[in-house]
């Protein structure tokens, strides 16, 4: 009896393609480094910062940028922007990184559920299109608020209102990769269906999810920094880049760089995520190399 092996094209043959992709789009590289950088300095916060996040100086309140001791200056109870803004980078970033674990965990498995069977997709997809109709932030703000602010909670509050957007996109994928040759020939050789979707399927859904993870995660840092500036997010002492907004608009017209700061930073994470995201679903996508 002749065996028939059916090959999944998968991503590891790909893995060189994709890097030459990225190394030649010049906007990828640039979100590549700006990230780079972001999270290289909120890895090592604890060690470039020259004060504690809640340090106050009394005797020096809105120090302007650049004088002696505190590069970007301080706010009103004199604490220094610069080593304030390090440790609000860590932790957006960390909330980013557990809502988008969150998000991919949770919406994954669902959207392939639904992509898969039928029987399935019905239930889910109303669930999902019932849910989308509300704004993200919507449910954000009011899951936090029912939960109490604190880092944690807005982590949750933010992955669980990302999870209908990862589902849909899991679900199409689902749907287009369950009609190719090599899924329907897993089918002729009467595969079950979760060796199919963890065998054939998934393997050639986690570029669109590791692209949506990169969509997910500038959304959740403006998140996370929106419910610290309503109050419903990170709490004082801990440092946040929307508990200095929101700290710095009443004395905006004294010291606009306490503003100014830590808005470039959250600009500078999400458009780093943006340049990068978009460059790696360019060489993620396929077709796209057929046409080079």
């Amino acid at each position: 009896m002749t065996v028939v092996e059916i090959r999944n094209p998968g991503l590891g043959s790909a893995r060189g393609r994709i890097w030459r992709s990225l190394l030649r789009s010049p906007l990828g590289l640039t979100g590549g480094v700006m990230l780079a950088i972001v999270m290289v300095l909120g890895l090592i916060a604890p060690l470039i910062a020259p004060y504690g996040p809640a340090e106050v100086h009394f005797d020096a309140p809105f120090q302007a940028p650049g004088t002696i001791g505190y590069i970007l200056g301080t706010d009103d109870l004199g604490r220094d922007i610069f080593s304030r803004m390090l440790f609000g980078i860590q932790v957006s970033l960390q909330v980013g990184f557990l809502s988008v674990l969150l998000a991919v965990a949770v919406g994954t498995p669902l959207g392939l559920l639904a992509g898969y069977w039928r029987g399935l997709d019905g239930i889910i997809s109303r669930l999902t299109d019932v849910t989308l109709a509300f704004p993200f932030l919507i449910i954000a703000v009011g899951l936090s608020a029912i939960s109490g602010p604190s880092l944690t909670n807005a982590a949750i509050a933010l992955g669980i209102a990302q999870i209908p957007t990862m589902i849909r996109v899991v679900r199409g994928e689902t749907l287009r990769i369950r009609e190719t040759d090599f899924v329907l020939g897993a089918k002729t050789m009467d595969a079950s269906g979760v060796r199919i979707i963890f065998s054939h399927i998934l393997p050639n859904a986690v570029s669109a999810i590791i692209v949506q993870a990169t969509v997910i995660m500038p959304v959740a840092v403006i998140g996370e920094a929106l419910l610290s500036f309503l109050g419903l997010g990170i709490q004082p002492p801990t440092p946040s880049l929307g508990i200095m907004l929101s700290d710095a608009q009443q004395y905006i017209s004294r010291a606009p760089t306490a503003a100014i700061f830590p808005g470039l930073a959250i600009v500078l994470i999400c458009l780093g995520f943006n340049l990068f995201g978009d460059a790696l679903r360019d060489a993620l996508d396929p077709t796209n190399a057929s046409r080079k």
